[in-house]
């Protein structure tokens, strides 16, 4: 079995490519479902988030593979394989591990140095353990992914370095309409991406703090934990003409600010504070994917939009210190190597297991033909027979296979495992072509 990751991010694809990719919270485990009933994947797990959509899987072939997760991510953006084929990167091995760290690190999220991706990579890991699609191969990975981030955070400065999506999207906003503090501010949306825009806009002097969600419980318990009056979903519009800021991250499908409401409000606003043509200036941050904000509410009169793409194309809002990142990547190689050695390790087992089958199969051949042919044998004589030609060969196998297990732990050990089915004509069930290796672009 082999790791292979397929995904698209911001790096490699405009946000209208993204919204028809992203995969909703409450259909991941019908996307996992799918994906494991596929000839070549064994294993998935599935990462959606604001910037990115990504397929971890443990393949029987890389070909297939490839083409099994690229066929269902097609389906999913109802476009052909061959259109959203120069939107996808593809990581296959040790580029797959090094991709996956450097996700759980931060060193590849649009905000370098973010710390909310091991929340989500976490939350795809869980649904993939809940919905029995991550194996032996997947949980090691993640696993691992999950402990090289918090160690990236906790060995070096990328997290203070970095912004969040939320702070980075804020001072953006702050350039156009000016500081948020002491400026009423509504949430929208009570998930995580919710909790960090409370924490956020508190931690920058806004308020006072609204959140609304569909379910009402959950924007109560936010609101109790970061000091913000729940409103009812109803209420939204009413609210929207009492605030400054809106920060929009739900899970909707469809658009939740559309712009007849957004202008409805910006009237309300208007009669609320008559000293400009336009009332006081609205800032609108959407963080969600697909966008929660229609397009054409950020040519409204007095509203700035900032969304995922606008805030993209920012210079000077999503950087990090260099020194940092070269910290954590560094990190990140070290454990990659670590990684690989136990991945060479394990794999030349079922090659060592298969070496001492066969040897068994054939001690055990020759004590039956001994037996035909040494009829006056006892059986406490046999016994020991049998007892002494199981120690010669097992001793006979001890060192090589030691050594074969430390010399598959090194680069280029994967040699060794093939070299050892070779002279014994071992068959290996795992075994598949080890032609198809290194990364390869669709």
């Amino acid at each position: 079995m082999n790791l292979l990751v397929v995904g698209i991010s911001h790096r490699t694809a405009a946000v209208p490519v993204l919204e028809r990719l992203t995969v909703p919270v409450g259909a991941a485990p019908d996307t996992l479902d799918r994906l494991v009933s596929q000839q070549y994947v064994d294993e998935a797990v599935v990462l959606s988030t604001c910037n990115r959509v990504e397929i971890y899987a443990a393949v029987s072939a890389f070909h297939g593979g490839l083409a099994d997760i690229g066929s269902m991510l097609a389906a999913q953006a109802e476009c052909s394989v061959n259109d959203l084929a120069p939107h996808l990167y593809v990581h296959y091995e040790a580029d797959a591990v090094r991709h996956a760290f450097r996700v759980a690190a931060g060193l590849d999220s649009m905000v370098v140095g973010e710390s909310q991706i091991l929340g989500q990579l976490r939350e795809a890991y869980g649904t993939a353990v809940e919905r029995g699609t991550a194996g032996r191969l997947l949980h090691e990975l993640m696993q691992q992914a999950l402990r090289v981030g918090k160690r990236a955070h906790a060995e070096t400065d990328i997290d203070r370095a970095g912004q969040s999506v939320v702070s980075a999207a804020l001072a953006y906003g702050q350039e156009a309409t000016g500081s948020v503090v002491g400026r009423p501010a509504l949430v929208i949306g009570a998930g995580a991406m919710g909790a960090l825009a409370l924490a956020t806009l508190r931690r920058t002097g806004a308020g006072p703090l609204y959140v609304t969600n569909r379910s009402a419980k959950r924007a109560e318990r936010l609101a109790a934990l970061h000091g913000a009056v729940a409103v009812p979903f109803e209420r939204l519009p009413a609210t929207l003409g009492t605030v400054d800021v809106v920060v929009t991250a739900t899970a909707s499908p469809e658009p939740v600010l559309d712009v007849d409401l957004v202008a409805a409000a910006g009237a309300r606003r208007s009669e609320a504070d008559p000293s400009g043509p336009t009332g006081r200036p609205l800032l609108v941050l959407d963080l969600a994917m697909p966008r929660d904000v229609a397009p054409g509410v950020g040519e409204l009169p007095g509203v700035t939009l900032v969304d995922i793409e606008r805030l993209g194309a920012a210079d000077g809002f999503l950087t990090t210190a260099d020194s940092e990142a070269r910290a954590a990547e560094e990190i990140v190689t070290a454990e990659v190597e670590t990684f690989l050695a136990w991945l060479r390790g394990a794999d030349v087992a079922p090659t060592v297991a298969a070496l001492r089958a066969k040897a068994d199969e054939v001690v055990g051949a020759e004590l039956r033909r001994l037996a035909q042919r040494c009829p006056e044998l006892s059986d406490p004589e046999r016994a020991e027979v049998a007892h002494t030609v199981h120690r010669v060969v097992q001793r006979l196998l001890h060192q090589p296979t030691v050594r074969v297990r430390q010399l598959a732990a090194e680069p280029g050990g994967e040699a060794y495992a093939q070299a050892l089915r070779e002279l014994f004509d071992l068959r290996v069930p795992s075994e598949i072509d080890p032609s198809a290796a290194g990364e390869v672009r669709p």
